[in-house]
């Protein structure tokens, strides 16, 4: 497996490979993962090969992998893969094209992310890129032997935009310690939040593209309306700022409770000390932490969007606002908040189920019967979609200045000058 993203980086890409490769290995399969460096050292990590990245790149919380590693063929003989599968069409996507073509392997790749709504962290954002980044990803999914979309959501968009690979359905499963109990009377005497106080949360990594700024004031919104409650914030990134000078400007300083990144029992505690979970994002592929707040039984508001729409059924485990307005998304708070204690129940009740829906070990059933046929086939690759391809990539190139500062990044890594 081949990503740009991993741990210790928190998002939901780097969660699904770690979740996945952890089942694979638990049922006695090998998985060697490809992954940048991070500025935080990782102690005991199985089978990682890391890769020089530039850290923190552009002002961002991600680290940027240079797409060239000298030890990586070497691992990769020792390591005889069957399959390479990977996460993302740039940089160690390149890489894993690379593998594949060189060995005969399939290459599956999962579309994570709908990538032109991050192209704010690149030089030279435009429309141009984002045209650019669309199609590189939809002809780079062409390339591959198989691919995952997250949610029938984004399976529907690939097919729009002409991806004519097979694509299957394959949600980022729960793992079973994901539904054991947390506690949530604990994570709210360590925050200071009153035992009987309406605490609404979110949890996820603090970036623009999780359309924060409106999360937070919509939820503002509504606290200002009901003074018994509080909110939950759970996760770092950049745009935290924002969203406390957001309720500092409202007052409400002493409500909103940002504890940081948590990980395992400390992050299900978290769940289980709010009472409803906010979504606002229109970006993602998969709402993985909607599922996750789900079987900690806690009922979710969210606006219809991909992944979103796939897991909250309107009224029945939360609600999901079609409106993409503060005060549409602060009336379906408010149903909740006015729902009596037996309907209350019903919505906990209805979320658990849904969340159980998500297993991983469901997940990660179907994911390894869908490698299986790809074993017993040829896969030389179409020179004619490859070279497509590479002269995409070269005039996205052309349109950005990333590759002056990759190539930079590169002569400091071993030593030389920037090649011109």
């Amino acid at each position: 497996m081949l990503t740009n993203t991993y741990l210790p980086h928190v998002g939901g890409v780097a969660r699904s490979v770690a979740a996945f490769a952890a089942e694979y290995r638990a049922r006695g399969h090998r998985v060697l993962i490809v992954a940048p460096e991070f500025s935080q050292y990782v102690k005991g990590e199985e089978d990682v090969v890391r890769i020089h990245a530039i850290q923190n790149f552009n002002g961002s919380d991600f680290s940027v992998a240079l797409p060239f590693s000298g030890h990586l063929s070497d691992r990769l003989d020792e390591f005889q893969p069957d399959i390479v599968h990977s996460h993302h069409p740039f940089l160690l996507g390149m890489t894993a094209v690379r593998i594949a073509r060189s060995r005969g392997l399939p290459l599956v790749f999962t579309h994570h992310t709908l990538y032109e709504r991050y192209t704010h962290y690149v030089p030279a954002d435009s429309q141009a890129l984002k045209r650019f980044v669309i199609e590189l990803a939809t002809r780079y999914a062409n390339l591959a032997s198989l691919v995952f979309a997250p949610s029938e959501s984004i399976a529907r968009i690939l097919r729009e935009r002409g991806v004519t690979t097979p694509i299957e359905e394959m949600p980022t499963g729960l793992q079973e310690e994901q539904y054991l109990p947390g506690d949530g009377a604990r994570m709210r005497a360590e925050l200071g939040i009153p035992a009987d106080a309406y605490l609404l949360g979110h949890l996820g990594r603090l970036a623009p593209e999780k359309n924060l700024e409106f999360t937070a004031l919509a939820v503002a919104d509504f606290m200002q309306e009901h003074t018994d409650t509080h909110f939950l914030l759970v996760g770092s990134g950049p745009s935290s700022g924002m969203i406390e000078n957001i309720f500092n400007a409202r007052g409400m300083a002493g409500r909103l409770h940002v504890p940081g990144t948590l990980q395992g029992s400390r992050q299900r505690d978290a769940y289980a000390a709010m009472d409803t979970f906010v979504f606002a994002s229109t970006s993602e592929t998969q709402g993985m932490v909607l599922t996750e707040a789900m079987a900690a039984s806690v009922p979710v508001v969210a606006l219809d969007a991909n992944g979103s729409r796939e897991v909250v059924r309107d009224k029945i485990n939360g609600r999901l606002v079609t409106a993409a307005n503060r005060q549409d998304f602060s009336d379906a708070i408010a149903w909740i908040y006015r729902r009596s204690a037996d309907d209350r129940r019903l919505l906990h009740t209805a979320a658990l189920e849904t969340a159980r829906d998500f297993s991983m070990e469901r997940c990660a059933t179907r994911a390894l019967d869908l490698y299986r046929p790809l074993l017993k086939k040829s896969w030389a690759l179409d020179d004619s979609v490859y070279d497509q391809w590479m002269r995409l990539r070269n005039l996205i190139a052309a349109q950005w200045d990333i590759l002056e500062g990759v190539t930079s990044a590169a002569g400091a890594a071993f030593g030389q000058p920037p090649r011109r």
